[in-house]
């Protein structure tokens, strides 16, 4: 009973892409500026599996890795979180997606003021904690949305729980998805529930993803015809809209995520189980908090440990990120970074492939190893 295991570090890039100059992202390196901060950073379990003997990595390595490792820089034109998955799992995108540097146009906030019965907040570029510090008073008084933007392609929403009800808030998310279609199909639209007091307002664990739809199929509809597994977990089904997962388990932070992971994995599940860790982005990352980031790649790396125990002799183990975001870098957005692979098997030969051109190979390689289709994009990581 084979099995591939893909966990996402979201946003653990480790260093700036050859095209990073076109992000005005020269000089981004998420792990770098994590490394120099604290050298000392204690991960015996990533490190045993070559994670930091991979090219262009500043840090010492070990002599004997036990897996294969190396880094792969993306194609896509973007660097966000969609474009990074679609392309890990084999489908290119040779188009930008929308952004909105100067906020978004009325033929998008005029239908969506009349259809959700609110009125908007913002519609802007900003921070996300600091959009809520900004204009929650506000929401308060009005009850209107705070819609805002980032140098993604994204329509985010936030609302406090205890004032807009949670699934009012989803409500409005998919009245957004269907408004923002054709020239305006950003990648994603976010629910961004908080909660607290004025002056202690926190970011819940509700966020919610409302995807585009993959523009063609990719390695999870190539498994999921051939009857296998496909079990996202995290924010993978909204990642893909749904399409390629046959079950989704949604989870509270990376603890959570790997906790799922591992309980999965000693079950008689056959197929994918596919993993975003998203807290690495989103809780230090964008708010370019470089200790926290170190301490949580740290708790990753004794859960990593718990998972190296109880994989199965087949079980293929991907370790990879989806784009960057440097917490030492400008500004609160992600980077356009190389991203690190480290692939484990009991029984593999352990290898660098050094750096490849296109995420899709992690696609390729689950592909062969679970013996389906790829979508004409990359090659096995294995040979």
């Amino acid at each position: 009973m084979k099995r591939a295991i893909v966990i996402i570090l979201d946003s653990l890039g480790i260093g700036h892409a050859p095209d990073a100059a076109e992000f005005s992202d020269e000089g981004a390196n998420t792990l770098g500026t994590i490394l120099k901060a604290f050298p000392d950073i204690h991960i015996p379990h990533l490190k045993s599996l070559g994670f930091l003997n991979i090219e262009g990595v500043d840090a010492e390595g070990v002599t004997s890795p036990k897996g294969v490792y190396g880094r792969l820089y993306s194609v896509s034109k973007g660097k966000d979180t969609t474009i990074g998955h679609w392309e890990l799992m084999g489908l290119q995108v040779d188009q930008p997606l929308p952004t909105y540097p100067e906020g978004f146009p009325d033929e998008v906030i005029k239908p969506f003021i009349e259809q959700t019965g609110r009125g908007v907040l913002c519609n802007k570029p900003y921070s996300g904690t600091e959009v809520i510090k900004e204009y929650a008073k506000e929401q308060k008084e009005t009850g209107k949305w705070i819609v805002y933007t980032s140098n993604d392609s994204v329509f985010q929403i936030a609302a406090h729980e205890e004032w807009i009800p949670l699934e009012e808030l989803y409500r409005a998310c998919k009245i957004a998805r269907k408004i923002l279609t054709d020239e305006h199909a950003v990648a994603r639209v976010i629910a961004r529930p908080y909660v607290g007091t004025f002056g202690d307002f926190v970011r819940t664990a509700n966020r919610r993803d409302f995807s585009l739809d993959p523009f063609s199929s990719t390695v999870l509809d190539h498994l999921k015809e051939e009857g296998k597994e496909v079990i996202g977990i995290g924010k993978i089904e909204d990642i893909f809209n749904g399409a390629g997962i046959t079950r989704a388990i949604h989870t509270k932070n990376n603890e959570d995520g790997m906790h799922q992971t591992i309980q999965l994995v000693k079950e008689d599940v056959e197929g994918l189980l596919f993993t975003n860790l998203v807290d690495f982005d989103a809780m230090y990352g964008h708010r370019r908090n470089i200790e926290g980031y170190k301490n949580a790649i740290e708790a990753f790396d004794v859960q990593l440990g718990e998972l190296l125990d109880v994989l199965r002799p087949d079980d293929l183990l991907i370790l990879t990120a989806d784009h960057g975001n440097d917490p030492g870098f400008r500004g609160t957005d992600h980077t356009r970074e190389m991203v690190p692979v480290v692939i484990y098997q009991k029984d593999l030969t352990p290898a660098s492939f050094g750096t490849k051109v296109g995420f899709y190979h992690i696609g390729q390689t689950v592909a062969d190893h679970l013996g389906v289709k790829g979508t004409g994009l990359g090659e096995t990581l294995l040979r």
